[in-house]
């Protein structure tokens, strides 16, 4: 018989389990809901270790022990399994990062204001305190996205909530290694902006860090909903961990075998063979017997992209070949690489932007006061100070598939990169949206909050769909759905740097 060992996240308690562990039980499994002990309790992440090494004990010598962590639940349940490798089958992480040895819990705080605030507190000395749970819905959000959660179900949590012991966020998890035997499967909560589908590209990008994600000993598991499954799905989420208990699930395909990534994919339109140039972290891509001052479009790539990524960004097909594309009309091409690395890196990689549109302006072959920018992907935040306040060399700003409004478990600081709200400042600055008709629903919601903002803002906003296009569609989907898009959106902003 397999015995369930559900360890809770933050603020929250076993009382969060109830209706999973019920559907458990009901299918023949045992279960057994861990409340980590806090104020006037143990109060620190290895008396949270303990805990739920008690409960690993608990169940009987014959049953298979699978140990299930919510959120910072992964850091006691992984220092656990550390310790009793020999009973745990298995471990599953719901919604949860994967903890590293000597890091502590308030590395994975997903908002960063509060992450910097709760460093000082640390660096103060400060361990014997408390973080206060959230008092409502708002704020619970900053914790991870709350879609499906009835507004019943949110009010008794919030009513059940306990104070966090700040020396669990503290206190570096201390492993053994003896976890590393340990199979494991993640349970991404599609609500909260994680799937298969972003995991793999991370493995892809070639980060050795990430490699261990391919392992046939890992597996994945995708539910639409929220941060808390458990209360949104749960039975849903039983039918999961009972899959995972059995060994099924979605393996990732390591990177450099088979057939090459995404991101790596040839680009299918056939584009000029101009001139390369390149200056520091930049690439330009000239128009071939052009005369000068020619006008520029910047290529701002998506992410996060792990800063050990071979090719960087600047050389992937997708990039040089919309560079080589807008060189073939006439406009230098550019690419370059930003620091967009992790969610937290979205102020460095804006600099890089900045620091890049800047270089090309001073080029003397370069009209400065005619450039635009085109943003990808995750880079689409980074659009935001742009719109906001467009300097007048700021011909047109174009889009693909890009996104628009931070996820909730992103954590950045209120009112900055936070495109839906700047586009109210552009004014009559040209737009041009690519929008993949296919997109994740999450990302979609976002950019038709930017649409409907840019509708009431009186902005120039352009909209060209690839109706049967997904995210990344230029290495996704058959070329003839999205060949005619994209040289619309390519002649479009041609247009508008020669108006």
């Amino acid at each position: 018989m397999t015995a369930f060992v559900l360890v809770p996240g933050m603020f929250t308690d076993a009382h969060v389990w109830e209706a999973t562990a019920a559907r458990l039980v009901a299918a023949g499994a045992e279960a057994y809901p861990v409340t980590l002990g806090g104020p006037p309790g143990p109060a620190d992440l290895e008396a949270h270790i303990a805990q739920v090494a008690e409960a690993i004990d608990a169940a009987g010598p014959e049953q298979e022990v699978v140990l299930v962590a919510h959120d910072y639940g992964a850091h006691p349940a992984l220092g656990a399994a550390d310790r009793r490798a020999g009973r745990v089958a298995r471990i599953v992480f719901v919604d949860a990062g994967l903890p590293q040895n000597g890091v502590p819990a308030l590395a994975a705080v997903p908002d960063e204001e509060l992450r910097t605030r709760l460093a000082g507190r640390a660096g103060a000395g400060e361990s014997d305190g408390v973080l206060a749970p959230p008092a409502g819905p708002e704020e619970w959000r900053r914790w991870g996205s709350t879609a499906g959660v009835a507004p019943e179900a949110l009010d008794r949590l919030t009513a059940l909530a306990r104070p966090q012991p700040l020396a669990t966020l503290f206190q570096p998890l201390r492993l053994t290694g003896a976890v590393a035997s340990v199979p494991t499967t993640g349970v991404l909560c599609t609500g909260n902006g994680v799937d298969i589908g972003m995991i793999q590209r991370l493995v892809d990008f070639g980060d050795p860090a990430l490699q261990a994600l391919a392992s046939p000993a890992v597996s994945f598991f995708e539910l639409p909903t929220g941060h808390w499954p458990m209360l949104s799905s749960p039975a849903g989420l039983a039918e999961v961990l009972l899959r995972a208990a059995a060994g099924e699930g979605h393996r990732l395909t390591p990177a450099g075998s088979g057939q090459p990534p995404a991101h790596l994919r040839p680009f299918a339109l056939e584009v000029p063979d101009v001139p390369r140039e390149r200056h520091g972290n930049v690439d330009l891509y000239l128009p071939s017997g052009a005369e000068a001052p020619l006008p520029a479009v910047l290529f701002v790539h998506g992410g996060p992209v792990p800063a050990g990524a071979d090719p960087s960004p600047r050389e992937w097909p997708t990039l040089t070949g919309h560079a080589r594309s807008a060189a073939g009309r006439g406009a230098v091409g550019v690419t370059f690489d930003h620091g967009l690395h992790d969610v937290t890196a979205y102020p460095r990689a804006a600099g890089d932007v900045a620091a890049a549109v800047e270089l090309v302006r001073a080029d003397p072959r370069v009209d400065g006061d005619r450039i635009a920018l085109w943003f990808f992907s995750g880079g689409g935040l980074l659009s935001a100070d742009w719109l906001a306040r467009p300097p007048a060399w700021l011909r047109c700003v174009a889009f693909s598939y890009p996104v628009l409004a931070p996820l909730p478990n992103w954590g950045l600081p209120d009112g900055v990169f936070r495109p839906v709200t700047a586009v109210g400042g552009a004014g009559a600055l040209p737009l041009v949206l690519l929008r993949a008709g296919l997109e994740a629903p999450e990302l979609a919601a976002g950019v038709e909050e930017f649409r409907a903002a840019a509708k009431d803002a009186g902005a120039r906003l352009e909209v060209i769909d690839v109706p049967h296009g997904h995210h990344g569609f230029e290495s996704l989907d058959p070329v003839e759905e999205w060949i005619g898009p994209l040289h619309a959106a390519l002649g479009s902003v041609v247009a508008h740097l020669t108006e």
